[in-house]
């Protein structure tokens, strides 16, 4: 019999030091062995004989092809058919499960750090523990056996805590245990190495054989059809009359389906489907495994266990315990086979052995427990180690719903559902930006490099901490904007948003450049030594203030009572012109910004149900020169939109979207890489900045929220003023290769007013203190502007339409039952989002960002409420509000001060 122990000890003379052990090649394109079991009952590929050819004829159209028969095809199929679409068919190579799906653990729990997660998983708990047996009758599967987190120190009992806490704001029950109820719950854990446990009593486990094939059939019983063993071959795309990419057939080996709407589930697979349609998909497949143990006394009914310091999980199996986690050194899959179908590969104990030590220690009885078999299949993943779903923005209809990090069972339901909605109403009904395909820049989702170290980093960091300030290392510096040397010289800590590498603080300590990736030491790669930019992140690796907060603080109230300049060249920089610019300006913004040349406007951009799809600044221009990235020429009207650089990609494919569906003569032209950004902020910004620009500064001359083409040290520059902090301020956009000029220039002439720079950590704080949004914090998708305090950037009182309008008429009418209300604490405490908001003892909402004011010296939160009792939300004194008029700059605040009755 082989022991785990016996295991631990043949891999032990390889171990390298802790935390990264055994590198092993970098990556394997041997194929899978012949067929292996796994730990169920049973799998789709027992029932019946095997056939040659597909199951059902193929009908020759259909609304939906679903491409991809395990979890999210099964799922996404049947909530299709649910909400009514019957001409939907799912084709699936093999059999259905075949892929990656059969031989996954099929764990479920609840708490995740975020909230609209937290949600899916719910909607997925339903459907098989309740929705699906009461309408088939069958079982799925699901055992409910709790889950238990285990905390070894107090920064995880922290995160832990916070779970719970977000947890109450949607009734999951929860708990947080000592090691001696956890013993007492869990007799056969060691607890003495223990901080502390969270225990969720009803989180457990699926089957991936009897969830999939009750889906099969409840959907089939809708009017879908279920096709096996029919593999795609090719997707036909087709350009309209207006040069649009779209979806017109499905081709398989027999036979064709013509449709408007494809649906990528293929998983490991889902990369070559996509290229069929010349779809990027940016994942990678890698070897994911778990041991499945002998016969334990005394296991029996215990709950599943996620040991996050140890990088190890122990799911329940029946009898036994199936052993698996997150290691430094996965295997990738290089060469992925179309014909792997049930299969697995053998398992390298080399890389698996980490697993094991952690195990042990957790639970002692393993190391005299035999292991009955080993389970080693392709798992698909991404870079961030979230979902790929909605409509892929090279070809309209062509959607995705890949690339789930081996968690595609636990989300499959309420992600299956949010799919089979964005299909059919153009959107999902929940903000699923963070799994939203356009989440990344087109310049990444291509990038082999990037893809594949991001990929590797949140595979191995899977079970961290997540702490709110953390940063990738890989792919890192892959767009970097004009002033990034310059700056880094300085002492830039950057952040990375969408590629860019954005100024996040200002470190005394001198300059911390990104290196590139090192692999943590795994494959044979030699660890960075003395790595600056990692040590200053490993500081912030905390729940409370990080040690710099003094240097954030500095950088704030410099801005505050003198000056400050905050270089935003990240930012999307996009001119929407032509003949009928006008008309879609006026049907895109929710503002007026139809008005005279030189003037900007704050503006909301919606989707049909209200919710808010963007926040940006419009910019009424004229025709400039041909070719120039500054004033370009063009014929019609023009404006200029200027978008928090993070969502750019999310902007531009919502207003080409629009612009496609309304057949509109207007051009959206993206010169983001083409122009620097700079902003100077503060009482002092007029006095320095009026010995740099050759114009007037005046307030008669240059009112608030106007823009001009002026010179800056010999440089054409448009010149906006504007205020992302609450402070007098200017904009200037730059052409590229004039940044570093322009910006010498400034600092020169603001050096003896005290001029500091500051970076995007000063900027949420400075924000949230005056008040402002933030887009998919503040402000989501399924947020209106009547929720959110922005009525004021919605043209109500006049006749002209906008998207979004009837939704957001309508809840004005039948009244607001949500809003987003603004909080301080009188003590010094950090918040940081999704802690719970009580009143009166209830849950009434909760965080959604919190940061510090140091100008007010408290911290400040802001979370949506609702009324327990259903009724509307109304507004009231504001007390706990921090835009006061001691904070009076010249933009207009936003608070409009709610709070619960």
């Amino acid at each position: 019999m082989s022991y785990i122990s016996c295991a631990l000890r043949a891999a032990a003379p390889r171990r390298l030091p802790a935390p990264w052990r055994s590198p092993r090649p970098f990556s394997s394109t041997a194929g899978p062995p012949a067929e292996k079991n796994v730990p169920y009952q049973k799998t789709l590929k027992e029932e019946g004989a095997r056939i040659t050819g597909p199951s059902r004829p193929l009908p020759p159209s259909a609304e939906v092809v679903v491409v991809g028969g395990g979890s999210l095809g099964c799922q996404t199929t049947y909530h299709l058919a649910k909400l009514g679409v019957t001409s939907v068919v799912l084709l699936e190579r093999d059999r259905l499960t075949s892929g990656t799906t059969w031989h996954t653990a099929g764990l479920l729990w609840q708490l995740r750090p975020s909230d609209v997660e937290v949600e899916l998983l719910a909607h997925t708990r339903d459907v098989v523990s309740r929705e699906l047996p009461a309408e088939t009758g069958l079982h799925t599967g699901w055992v409910q056996n709790g889950g238990l987190f285990i905390a070894s120190n107090k920064q995880r009992l922290d995160e832990y805590k916070r779970l719970m806490s977000l947890g109450k704001v949607y009734g999951v029950e929860s708990y947080v245990l000592s090691p001696a109820q956890t013993k007492e719950l869990y007799p056969l854990m060691n607890v003495t190495d223990l901080y502390g446990t969270l225990y969720v009593p009803k989180d457990g486990t699926m089957d991936p054989a009897g969830t999939c094939s009750t889906l099969a059939r409840a959907a089939a019983a809708r009017g879908a059809t279920i096709i096996e063993n029919c593999p795609v071959t090719g997707i036909q795309v087709r350009a309209d009359d207006f040069g649009v990419k779209r979806v017109h057939a499905v081709e398989t080996a027999h036979g064709t389906i013509q449709t408007p709407c494809v649906v990528n589930c293929a998983g490991v697979w889902a990369r070559a489907l996509g290229q069929l349609a010349g779809v990027h998909v940016p994942l990678v497949a890698m070897h994911h495994a778990y041991v499945v143990t002998e016969r334990i006394e005394g296991i029996q009914n215990m709950p599943n266990v996620r040991d996050h310091d140890a990088s190890v999980y122990l799911r329940l199996q029946g009898d036994a315990l199936s052993v698996g986690g997150y290691e430094s050194n996965p295997i990738f899959w290089e060469e992925v086979s179309e014909k792997f179908a049930f299969g697995l590969f053998d398992l390298d104990w080399d890389v698996f052995t980490q697993h094991i030590e952690g195990a042990i220690n957790r639970v002692p009885v393993l190391e005299k427990t035999g292991i009955k078999s080993t389970v080693c299949g392709p798992e698909s993943f991404t870079a961030d180690h979230k979902p790929l779903m909605g409509e892929a923005p090279e070809v309209r209809g062509f959607f995705l719903g890949c690339g789930f990090n081996s968690a595609g069972m636990m989300l499959g339901g309420g992600c299956g559902r949010e799919l089979a909605h964005w299909i059919i109403h153009g959107r999902p009904e929940k903000d699923m930006y963070g799994y939203d395909i356009r989440r990344f820049h087109q310049s990444l989702t291509d990038n082999n490099r990037w893809i594949r170290e991001r990929s590797h980093e949140s595979y191995a960091k899977n079970y961290s901490v997540v702490f709110p300030h953390d940063e990738p290392l890989a792919g890192r510096n892959m767009r970097k904007d004009p002033l990034h040397e310059e700056l880094l010289r300085q002492g830039c800590v950057f952040q990375e948003r969408h590629g860019w590498e954005r100024p996040g603080w200002f470190s005394p300590k001198g300059a911390a450049p990104v290196l590139d990736y090192d692999y943590y030491g795994a494959y044979s790669q030699e660890r960075h030594k003395d790595y600056a930019y990692n040590q200053l992140l490993a500081d912030e690796y905390t729940f409370d203030f990080p040690p710099h907060h003094d240097t954030i603080k500095n950088e704030c109230l410099t801005c505050r009572n003198a000056l400050a300049l905050f270089d935003m060249s990240y930012f999307g920089k996009f001119y929407l012109v032509g003949p009928e610019a006008t008309k879609a300006a006026n049907w895109l913004f929710t503002a007026d910004v139809s008005k005279v040349p030189g003037s900007t406007v704050y503006t909301c951009m919606l989707n049909k149900r209200g919710g808010v799809e963007s926040d940006l600044t419009v910019s009424r221009i004229s025709p400039g020169e041909p070719g120039s990235p500054l004033a370009p020429a063009f014929q019609g009207d023009g404006y200029y939109l200027a978008i928090g650089g993070a969502v750019a990609q999310h902007n531009w494919s919502h207003i080409t979207a629009v612009l496609q569906d309304m057949k509109l003569q207007c051009q959206l032209i993206d010169c983001s890489e083409e122009l620097g950004m700079m902003s100077l902020q503060g009482p002092l910004s007029r006095a320095v900045l009026q010995e740099v620009l050759d114009t007037d500064l005046s307030n008669e001359a240059f009112p608030f929220s106007t823009h001009k083409l002026v010179k800056a040290a010999g440089c054409t520059v448009r010149a906006m003023r504007l205020s992302f902090v609450g402070e007098m301020g200017w904009e200037l956009h730059v052409p590229r290769a004039d940044c570093v000029r322009v910006y010498r220039a400034v600092m020169e002439a603001g050096a003896r007013h005290g001029i500091t720079n500051a970076g995007y950590r000063a900027i949420d704080s400075l924000s949230i203190e005056k008040g402002y949004r933030h887009w998919h914090a503040d402000l989501r998708p399924d947020d209106t502007p009547l929720e959110a305090g922005l009525a004021f950037t919605c043209k109500l009182k006049s006749g002209i339409p906008f998207l979004g309008r009837e939704a957001v008429e309508a809840q004005k009418s039948s009244g607001i039952f949500r809003r987003l209300v603004c909080f301080t604490t009188d003590e010094k405490v950090p918040m940081f989002g999704l802690e719970a908001i009580w009143r009166d003892g209830q849950v009434v909402g909760h965080i959604r960002r919190a940061d510090f004011g140091f100008a007010i010296d408290k911290t400040i939160a802001y979370g949506y409420i609702r009324d327990p009792a259903g009724g509307p939300v109304s507004t009231g004194s504001s007390a706990a509000c921090p835009c006061t008029p001691g904070l009076a700059g010249e933009a207009q605040s936003f608070c409009s001060k709610p709070y619960a009755r």
